[in-house]
């Protein structure tokens, strides 16, 4: 056990995941629909365009589907990557301003995981390694590692709907 896991009660927070879990997860039959229709896309900053260009389309074989100036900040690109099932991953770049570097914080990002094929997860992977990309592996079917600007990343080859062979939606 680690330091820190030796200052969490772990069986409380148990305690508390089962409590939230029998008060609010209703089985899948009874369920109201989601108001949402699905992720349009999701959003990250990034400090040179052609950069994460290259890395998304070349390297994680993602389009780029538009690029276009933000309307928030003249001068700033506002740019989306296609990860399949009609979703998208977006960035920005701000020129000018002094955007620091990634960091974890209470609402931030914590990691973006996409679904990939097993065959394709397998692709990429190797993709990686060529490229000398560090990743952790977990699972032998989710690959953590960080976009050029310290995003982390998740390819993970479960279907969508489910994780590590636990279907959660």
């Amino acid at each position: 056990m680690t330091g820190a896991e030796s200052s969490r009660d772990l069986a409380a927070i148990e305690s508390e995941r089962d409590r939230i879990r029998a008060t609010y997860l209703r089985p899948e039959g009874e369920r109201p629909s989601s108001s949402a229709r699905g992720l349009h896309h999701f959003a990250v900053v990034c400090s040179d365009v052609e950069r994460t260009v290259r890395f998304y389309q070349e390297l994680l074989e993602m389009p780029l589907t538009d690029i276009f100036e933000n309307r928030d900040y003249p001068g700033s690109n506002h740019f989306f990557f296609d990860i399949g099932n009609g979703n998208l991953l977006a960035f920005f770049d701000f020129p000018g301003l002094d955007v620091g570097p990634y960091a974890e914080v209470l609402g931030g990002l914590h990691h973006i995981a996409i679904s990939v094929s097993p065959e394709r997860w397998g692709h990429l992977r190797a993709k990686l390694d060529t490229a000398g990309v560090d990743y952790q592996l977990e699972s032998e079917v989710s690959i953590y590692f960080r976009d050029p600007d310290g995003a982390r990343l998740e390819l993970l080859a479960d279907p969508l709907g489910e994780m590590y062979g636990s279907k959660v939606l």
